[in-house]
């Protein structure tokens, strides 16, 4: 049933807040990837790590592609979870920092801090998607295109006026007996 749903939800009309929220997440996603992909050096010193330069601009690509699946897919549930993987990802990524000796651990606590929130907003907004998307309720559908007839409603017009009635009506022609 769920095609028929998407087959027949108006496109674009999807305004529940959980989708709202998914495309706001969609444009952070990018333009956070741009911002790892632009400057990772600085992206690191202000998360408190040093020396994983490359390891930020793979996330930052990997960014870029969750917000654009967000924001050009029907259904952006897989592609929150998705980021709801990056986050945990970033999260060990960052959890090196506070092993490294330096005076950053500060730094590192308060990225830590930061992607737990942004954490429980992606599994907030994918656990309200799923909730969402799993009643019928919630997809606007348009039947206006559909009349009902096989041929369409061109072919229907007048086709009953060459209708013959039979003879016998109550009968069935395959049961009335033999003359």
């Amino acid at each position: 049933m769920d095609d028929v749903v998407r087959r027949t939800a108006l496109p674009g009309r999807s305004q529940s807040p959980h989708d709202k929220l998914a495309r706001g997440l969609g444009y952070f996603s990018i333009a956070l990837g741009v911002a790892e992909m632009v400057a990772p050096k600085a992206i690191c010193k202000a998360a408190g790590v040093e020396g994983i330069e490359n390891v930020v601009r793979g996330y930052g690509a990997r960014e870029i592609a969750t917000g654009a699946a967000i924001l050009t897919s029907h259904n952006p549930e897989p592609w929150i979870w998705t980021r709801v993987a990056g986050d945990l990802a970033d999260i060990a990524t960052i959890a090196t920092g506070l092993r490294q000796d330096n005076n950053s651990k500060g730094r590192s606590a308060l990225t830590l801090a930061a992607l737990a929130a942004v954490t429980i907003v992606d599994l907030a907004c994918a656990n309200g998607l799923n909730s969402e998307k799993a009643s019928r309720k919630t997809a606007a559908r348009d039947y206006s295109g559909r009349s009902g007839f096989p041929q369409g409603l061109q072919a229907a017009r007048g086709a009953a006026r060459d209708f013959k009635v039979p003879d016998d009506m109550r009968t069935p022609e395959l049961l009335r007996p033999w003359t």
